[in-house]
């Protein structure tokens, strides 16, 4: 089960190309100046099962991007939907997320959960650093990490 605030499906605005974005509910970071601070909320939402929200991406038969809250604030079933997701239809997955890459690195459960992921868009939004210019992100300490190339090279790849 996954607590979701909201499920938008044919949207471009997470990722490249049509998505179906799932938000989820729930998170700790609460950045000042975050777009969706409705999301702070762990009991927030309605909780899913994984069959209702693979159901959903098979019909709309579009990548996929996890957003919240953060999705790494409910780890097990965050993963498991990534898994599913990749194993059952191989669609490409992003997620993001307030946690920085050294910080997931240094949890052996945070990264268990982005181990399957395609693009990690990781940090907190930063007021400071808001940029309205910048593709697929809220502020420039925010990257996007192609996950792949990351784990195979032991370096940090940016997805462009």
């Amino acid at each position: 089960m996954l607590r979701i605030l909201h499920i938008v499906e044919g949207t471009s605005v997470d990722g490249p190309g049509m998505r179906t974005s799932i938000y989820m509910a729930g998170c700790n970071h609460r950045c000042p100046g975050c777009h969706n601070p409705q999301s702070w909320d762990f009991k927030g939402g309605e909780e899913r099962t994984l069959d209702e929200l693979m159901a959903v991406i098979a019909y709309n038969e579009a990548p996929v991007t996890l957003s919240g809250g953060d999705p790494l604030q409910q780890p097990d079933g965050t993963r498991a939907l990534i898994h599913r997701i990749k194993q059952e239809l191989g669609y490409n997955v992003w997620c993001f997320t307030g946690y920085t890459w050294e910080e997931i690195m240094e949890d052996p459960a945070l990264m268990a959960v982005v181990r399957e992921l395609d693009v990690l868009v990781d940090g907190p939004f930063m007021q400071a650093e808001r940029d309205t210019t910048l593709r697929f992100r809220g502020s420039r300490n925010q990257r996007l990490i192609d996950v792949q190339s990351t784990l195979s090279t032991g370096t940090i790849t940016l997805w462009t």
